[in-house]
């Protein structure tokens, strides 16, 4: 029987993979301009670091992750996300002694057990971004700037950005407290999922995208109401900050996020296009994730990006995938072992070039040239070797020419350019 690959496992193919090589050059791209570094993680944690991070009553952590015992018993888990990790490797390695101030990315991929549907899978990939030890509004601002100019250098149209505030330790409890007095008279109202959050995280009921249980938070009461004067006045130079630069929000006290270390400011940015799951990168402040797994206090902010999603909104149907520059099709012994060393040295010089490798008819690898979208081709047999020569070919335009074997790289680096 055929072995098939995994459920929820998506194979990326050339041809597609030459989006997912654009997003992430461009996020290199501005992220740089924004003084970021690219940070690498591991795909193992110990199942420690999310349960105390992300929250032990969340889903991902309750139902998702993907967490078994080595050999030496512990209990290992494959990465959900990637900011706990990133904040670990931090307070690890020393980072907050030798930079008061760390701007960081990721690029690679998480791992959740979810049912698999359209733009979500079980291997899933994000783009991560994390500024670590500024507590001040002006952080929160940069990154949302950044995370906004990302988008549009990518094309991206019909995305709203949407912020909140989720208050701090101190002025949370009462308006958890008062969101499970208000539901408790509509717990009939809610799905059985969220009849155990209403217990143990009712915050994260917001997030439901079951109609009835939304339709019982109609008419609840607001977090906005219950911020503290510090986290009130954080949040109202968040947006300061943000009109300053005429960047457009809306603000949604309805919006919370579903991993219990944020505090104060909330984000996420939504498509129109994408239906129900439409939320295309989320993030928020996590002023005490790094005392919550055993460090020292630092603050933070950051950003995750769902690369399929994000692949799915590219705009244009034009292909990305990359063609060769020339294709080499030869005839007998000697101009095949001739074309195969120029083949090289075309490459030695940045030029993409193919060869045949099955001593086919010369109509052959014509369509296979064709086949390859190759825009030249170059033609050598034995006549050509004895004249030192080699014709070109143009497959648009069908015209070819007789050029000389010492002029090749300096003749296709120009047609190239054309």
């Amino acid at each position: 029987m055929q072995i098939k690959g995994i459920r929820g496992f998506k194979d990326i193919l050339p041809g597609e993979v030459e989006k997912w090589q654009l997003v992430e050059s461009e996020a290199r791209r501005i992220f740089g301009l924004f003084g970021f570094s690219e940070f690498r993680i591991p795909l193992l944690e110990r199942t420690e670091l999310f349960a105390r991070s992300i929250g032990e009553a969340t889903d991902i952590v309750g139902k998702e992750m993907y967490t078994f015992l080595d050999r030496d018993g512990d209990s290992l888990t494959l990465r959900p996300e990637a900011t706990a990790s990133i904040v670990r490797a931090y307070l690890e390695h020393g980072l907050n002694q030798k930079n008061p101030v760390g701007k960081y990315y990721f690029v690679g991929p998480m791992f959740r057990y979810e049912r698999p549907q359209k733009g979500r899978y079980r291997q899933f990939h994000q783009i991560d971004a994390e500024v670590l030890g500024v507590q001040e509004a002006w952080a929160d601002a940069e990154i949302l700037v950044m995370l906004m100019r990302y988008l549009e250098a990518l094309g991206i149209e019909n995305l709203s950005l949407q912020i909140n505030s989720l208050g701090c330790p101190q002025c949370r409890p009462p308006y958890k407290k008062e969101i499970q007095t208000f539901l408790q008279t509509r717990r009939n109202l809610l799905c059985e999922d969220c009849q155990r959050r209403l217990e143990t995280n009712p915050l994260r009921i917001f997030d439901c995208k079951n109609e009835d249980c939304q339709a019982a938070l109609t008419e609840a009461p607001e977090v906005l109401s219950f911020l503290c004067p510090e986290c009130r006045n954080h949040f109202e130079r968040v947006k300061t900050l943000l009109d300053d630069l005429r960047l457009s929000y809306a603000v949604n006290p309805r919006m919370v996020r579903g991993l219990d270390y944020y505090t104060r400011t909330a984000f996420e940015v939504v498509a129109g296009e994408l239906g129900a799951q439409n939320a295309v990168s989320g993030g928020g402040r996590y002023d005490a994730l790094a005392e919550e797994i055993g460090g020292p206090a630092v603050p933070g902010i950051g950003f995750a990006i769902g690369m399929e999603r994000l692949i799915m909104l590219l705009p244009g149907k034009r292909s990305l995938a990359r063609h060769p520059q020339i294709f080499l099709a030869t005839l007998g012994d000697k101009a095949r072992r001739r074309g195969f060393s120029l083949a090289q040295e075309l490459r030695d010089n940045g030029i993409w070039a193919e060869v045949d490798y099955e001593e086919k008819s010369l109509k052959s690898q014509m369509r296979q040239a064709d086949r390859m979208k190759t825009p030249l081709v170059l033609i050598l047999g034995e006549e050509e070797l004895k004249k030192n020569q080699v014709i070109i070919r143009n497959m648009a335009t069908k015209v070819q020419e007789e050029i000389p074997l010492g002029e090749i790289i300096r003749i296709v680096e120009n047609k190239s350019k054309q």
